[in-house]
């Protein structure tokens, strides 16, 4: 008689205000948030930008890499045994990258930089874009991290059979929340896929608003946490085997499109 082996993963989504263009005050108080994390937990997922909320004024805040912010968070990982991920600003030579961190316990990294840049806001004027997407295996998970406005390019995201969970961190205002929360649903839809989309709340120096609705969506578009909207942290259990049967229930993945993404 085989063994049965259950794959689950815990991750705790870190809903937060930040303090604008200030790293060592964000670290600070997202390590007392992180330190309070009263259960076990195997990812930790922050917002994007934690170190400085979303500026474009990368000159005066963004850190060489690497820098004091993967160390920070290779010492949390560490601590807590649980991988820690978010985006921070960062420079590399003579340019800037709104780049993504994904840190494991046993000090390794893995990092994607936003390749959708918000030209709303000036974003694509004053960082550099990403050309890869990333794929971290991570607990028997096959996770792709992307970056708020990411959300909005479903070809990007296209689920060729190479993730398990898609991991959204983001400044979302409160004006388009409503698109924040129907994309979020329809990126696990079709993607078949567990969906985490991780938004700070708070007013940043902008004056921009920000609700969080940070939440959790199974691979048939279900809630397994409602959108928040108070600032807290928030765990969930994510399960491959429950994954694994819908996607051999309903195969819809067999039918898709292939798509080339050009440059």
């Amino acid at each position: 008689m085989g063994f049965f082996i259950f794959i689950s993963m815990k991750v705790t989504l870190v809903q937060t205000s930040l303090v604008w263009e200030n790293p060592s005050a964000n670290r600070q108080l997202l390590q007392e948030k992180i330190n309070n994390i009263d259960v076990l937990v195997d990812l930790i997922v922050l917002p994007e930008m934690f170190t400085t909320g979303f500026t474009m004024n990368p000159k005066e805040t963004a850190e060489d890499f690497p820098g004091e912010t993967l160390l920070w968070m290779q010492s949390l990982s560490v601590a807590k045994n649980a991988a820690i991920a978010g985006s921070i600003a960062v420079r590399e030579n003579t340019n800037y990258y709104n780049r993504f961190l994904f840190v494991k316990p046993d000090g390794t990294w893995q990092s994607y930089d936003k390749r959708h840049l918000f030209s709303l806001a000036g974003e694509d004027k004053v960082y550099t874009a990403g050309r890869e997407k990333l794929i971290v295996t991570y607990k028997g998970f096959r996770i792709c991290p992307l970056i708020c406005y990411d959300l909005r390019f479903p070809v990007f995201s296209r689920n060729t059979d190479d993730y398990d969970l898609l991991l959204y961190v983001a400044n979302w205002p409160e004006v388009r929340i409503a698109a924040w929360d129907a994309l979020l649903i329809a990126r696990a839809i079709e993607n078949q896929s567990y969906v985490l989309g991780v938004n700070r709340v708070g007013k940043d120096a902008n004056n921009h608003r920000y609700v969080g609705h940070s939440q959790a969506i199974d691979a048939l578009g279900l809630k397994l946490l409602d959108p928040q909207i108070l600032e807290d942290v928030y765990t969930v259990e994510l399960c491959l085997d429950q994954l694994r049967d819908i996607r051999q229930k309903f195969n819809f993945l067999d039918d898709r499109d292939s798509f080339i993404v050009l440059e």
